[in-house]
């Protein structure tokens, strides 16, 4: 059994020691393209050869699984039907197969809640790998869709094609972490809904595997005297509001969750991710890879650092940045302007004080 597939044991919430690379968005000047921050043709690379071995590839689909879920958690408090939706960098077809799962909801007052699919009557699986995109298409959980459809795309930097006001939801899981343009990627998005209807997407960001990376950032300091890119740029949480905001989005919600997964070793960890097509695509990439000796001594300090005591494993984390906006439509609630509130939270707060000091 994979490490990912028999490791994956703890989630918490918070925030930890930071030292990953930040990706920051601004505002493109009108007419310039985007900067390029990740090399789309290796991506690529990366995930056909991932999935050109389905059952290596099948192994490591844990975390995508266990991320997918909580994400489709989120339809369970939308309480209406959707027609059409669109699932962006839909990889194997991970939602798909996490909207078949039955009783969603296991703490709901109803006996059994019924799978989140008999509430979708069309799903359109959206990305750029043909063979990560079709690896799952004979599996049962295809006919248990009213239907699915799955749709090869050049690239998710340009316009998808499909007409605006077509779906009535879109969903992503883990795919927007490698685009390039993610402001024009959301606008586009935005303009692909239909009135008062969500985008729900999961990322990765933040302090994702930063014990990794200061590990291999003092074994070449120590080594080498110097250190080279090994890992992508990631988003922060504070950057992702303002980018959902500028793409047009409304009645924003946006939260984190830290999974810390145990592997054997730093190695294990590290084919995991070649295996998940999720190694670094960076274009500043480091082209001659590591070194053995920087690996050896990575190990050596990850576990000096990072390791547990009682644990024979060394933990990886992996922040999980979860987005919903809303298009705008007729009849949307919409947050009060400000100042119009009936009652001083000043006043509630000095009152609530002298309370306290009356109570003792």
């Amino acid at each position: 059994m994979n490490c990912i597939s028999r490791s994956l044991r703890r989630a918490r919430i918070g925030t930890g020691f930071s030292t990953v690379q930040r990706r920051c968005y601004a505002v493109q000047a009108p007419g310039n393209p985007p900067p390029e921050v990740f090399n789309e043709k290796h991506k690529w690379l990366q995930r056909e050869r991932a999935a050109s071995k389905p059952e290596a590839s099948r192994q490591v689909d844990a975390l995508r699984d266990e991320i997918a879920s909580r994400l489709c958690e989120r339809l369970l408090d939308i309480k209406r039907d959707f027609s059409n939706v669109l699932d962006l960098g839909a990889g194997p077809c991970t939602i798909a197969r996490t909207l078949t799962q039955p009783n969603p909801d296991p703490d709901s007052t109803q006996p059994i809640t019924a799978p989140l699919s008999t509430r979708i009557s069309n799903l359109t699986c959206v990305d750029t790998s043909p063979t990560l995109l079709h690896r799952d298409a004979s599996l049962p959980f295809n006919h248990l869709l009213p239907s699915l459809t799955r749709t090869v795309v050049p690239t998710l930097e340009q316009p998808l094609p499909f007409a605006p006001n077509t779906f009535n939801a879109i969903l992503s899981c883990l795919s927007l972490h490698w685009v390039n343009d993610l402001p024009g990627l959301l606008g586009h998005c935005n303009a692909l809904l239909c009135p008062d209807s969500p985008f729900i997407g999961a990322m990765l960001g933040g302090d994702t595997l930063y014990e990794l990376r200061t590990s291999l950032q003092l074994a070449e300091m120590s080594l080498l005297g110097g250190t080279a890119q090994h890992m992508s740029p990631l988003a922060d949480v504070r950057d992702v509001g303002g980018v959902l905001q500028r793409a047009g989005f409304k009645l924003l919600t946006v939260d984190i969750d830290d999974l810390v997964i145990e592997f054997p070793s730093v190695f294990d960890l590290m084919v995991d991710l070649q295996a998940m097509g999720e190694s670094n695509a960076a274009v500043m990439r480091e082209p001659s890879g590591l070194r053995r000796d920087v690996m050896a001594a990575a190990e050596a300090i990850y576990r000096e650092l990072h390791g547990e005591d009682g644990n024979e494993g060394v933990p990886a984390t992996f922040r999980i940045i979860y987005m919903i906006g809303w298009k705008e439509g007729e009849g949307q609630q919409t947050p009060l302007e400000r100042g119009s509130g009936m009652v001083s939270i000043k006043e509630v707060l000095e009152g609530k004080k002298e309370g306290s000091g009356d109570d003792k």
